[in-house]
């Protein structure tokens, strides 16, 4: 996560580096290696079908049964093998996550416009019929993803909602997971995992017709499967590494900046984690707790490696170029720990989610209390798309109608634009209907009355 753009480049002495990455960025996404292996599964799989997709579920996850539904008792009873704080916890970022995307929906509003007399146009929001999940359950099973994707999907309309996730080493799906599926209005679970998720969903092998868009997290093997299909499906977006990075100045606190910083590094050994300050003092303050938290967090081995090779820190000479620099990284997780937050928020252009003061951390939206989607753009993405949202999941379709008597404000231009481009079939449709309103308003003569 350094600077790239000219721009930055050529404001030498504006900004300079305490600490920066050992490695010169995150691990590519694009493995030639695992570009290869999800190639010829998803070859394997479209050919082959079902059998295809058990046999790399039992060489790939041991799962060896032919069934990998979760039947809808199964699910429905999920959330009573969970204990009660856990499950209490769930149903808070169910409803919360719900909350703000039922929201979102209501700021989507159908409309309908007269631009002339006799031309009306509109457009509504209409849902996509058919959506597949895939939610993680590996080393860290992401118990809010289904909030983000099945929930979401869910308030958009969308009919019918599939779900994949993986099998624990008990042979089982991950109960907190799928109990997140229940209660986000999952319509079917399936105990299956990677590749082969991906590809029966798409490929429509689960009893179903195909699905018509694929969301979710993954690993690489995901990530990868899921560009290879699109186009055959759409996607959510193209996901990397975990990123998060923070802007803080002298009032910040620097065990609480450190702590935000590794919570994020702990998604992966390699997920980038960036701190801009202000303050010189704060920068090195931070750095040490870093490495003080580091002695005594239990997933050191993941977060203090991410540090170590990914991890920055950056001192800006102002605000402005805090907000130059920042905008350049554009972070999927972006905090700001400062005395004028609003005024970050009022500049910053570039981040997936925004964080916005002290009591604000990425915690708080990734297990779904803050409402917010989870699901950002990374490796830069947010200097031109968003996060998953509603909106989504919601297609703005269009419309227009036209009465006969505006046949002449709008023909006699696409016939001239028409003629130009030398489309004459183009031209034709617009000239027969000048020809029939003239027609219409044609007085009528005395052997027709």
């Amino acid at each position: 996560m350094l600077f790239t753009s000219a721009a930055l480049l050529a404001a030498a002495g504006s900004y300079r580096h305490l600490k920066t990455p050992r490695l010169d960025g995150p691990a590519a996404q694009r493995d030639p290696k695992v570009i290869a292996t999800v190639s010829e599964m998803l070859s394997t799989i479209e050919a082959g079908g079902m059998d295809a997709v058990l046999q790399y579920a039992a060489k790939l996850d041991s799962w060896t049964q032919s069934n990998v539904e979760l039947s809808a008792k199964e699910l429905a009873s999920s959330g009573d093998r969970l204990p009660a704080d856990l499950r209490a916890a769930i149903e808070l970022g169910a409803s919360r996550t719900q909350a703000f995307a039922r929201e979102q929906r209501n700021q989507l509003k159908d409309f309908e416009v007269e631009l002339v007399p006799g031309l009306i146009a509109g457009s509504r929001y209409v849902p996509i019929s058919r959506v597949g999940a895939y939610l993680p359950a590996g080393r860290f099973p992401l118990t809010a993803s289904a909030f983000m994707t099945v929930g979401v999907a869910k308030v958009a309309g969308v009919p019918s909602v599939l779900a994949c996730t993986p099998p624990q080493p008990n042979g089982r799906a991950n109960d907190a997971v799928s109990y997140a599926a229940h209660l986000s209005g999952v319509d079917r679970v399936f105990i299956l995992g990677g590749v082969q998720a991906l590809a029966a969903m798409a490929f429509g092998l689960l009893g179903e017709a195909p699905v018509d868009m694929l969301v979710g997290a993954g690993n690489a093997y995901v990530a990868e499967a899921k560009r290879q299909l699109f186009g055959t499906v759409a996607i959510d977006l193209l996901a990397g590494p975990s990123e998060v990075a923070v802007i803080a100045d002298h009032t910040a606190d620097a065990e609480l900046v450190a702590a935000d910083l590794l919570g994020q590094a702990e998604h992966g050994p390699n997920s980038p984690a960036a701190l801009i300050t202000t303050s010189e003092e704060l920068g090195h303050a931070v750095i040490a707790a870093v490495d003080r938290q580091l002695e005594t967090l239990e997933t050191a081995s993941i977060a203090g490696a991410a540090w170590r090779d990914y991890g920055t820190v950056t001192v800006a000479a102002s605000r402005d170029v805090a907000i130059a620099l920042m905008d350049d990284l554009a972070p999927e997780h972006l905090e700001v720990m400062t005395d004028d937050d609003d005024y970050y928020h009022d500049n910053l252009r570039n981040y997936g989610s925004l964080f916005i003061g002290a009591w604000s951390t990425v915690a708080y939206s990734d297990k779904g209390m803050a409402g917010t989607n989870h699901v950002l753009p990374t490796a830069g993405g947010a200097k031109h798309s968003g996060g998953l949202s509603v909106s989504r999941f919601l297609k703005p379709l269009t419309y227009q109608r036209v009465a006969p008597q505006t046949t002449s404000e709008l023909a006699p231009a696409v016939e001239i634009i028409s003629a130009s481009e030398g489309m004459a079939a183009h031209r034709a449709t617009a000239s027969m209907r000048t020809a029939r309103a003239s027609a219409l308003t044609r007085e009528p003569t005395a052997a027709s009355v």
